[in-house]
């Protein structure tokens, strides 16, 4: 693997935050800033933190984020 870019799981993130972006933009979310801007925040840390874990270089250090990433997720489904 060269990046992280490389990992499904971070593919599969990114595609969770397009469409939380896409179902943003498209109902009645957009006029509620706060759930919007929370829900934004949560779906981005999913893929941020699974990007910052491989780049540690340290197996240790990539599933304490892989956790953080989990919990961002729960974040988001509530």
């Amino acid at each position: 693997m060269n990046g992280f870019e490389d990992l499904e799981i971070w593919g599969l993130a990114r595609e969770i935050s397009n469409d939380v972006w896409h179902c943003m933009e498209t109902t009645s979310l957009n006029t509620d800033y706060s759930l919007k801007n929370q829900m934004n925040a949560s779906s981005g840390s999913i893929m941020d933190n699974i990007a910052e874990g491989f780049e540690r270089n340290g197996n240790r250090e990539f599933i304490q984020f892989l956790s953080i990433a989990k919990a961002s997720c729960g974040e988001l489904r509530s």
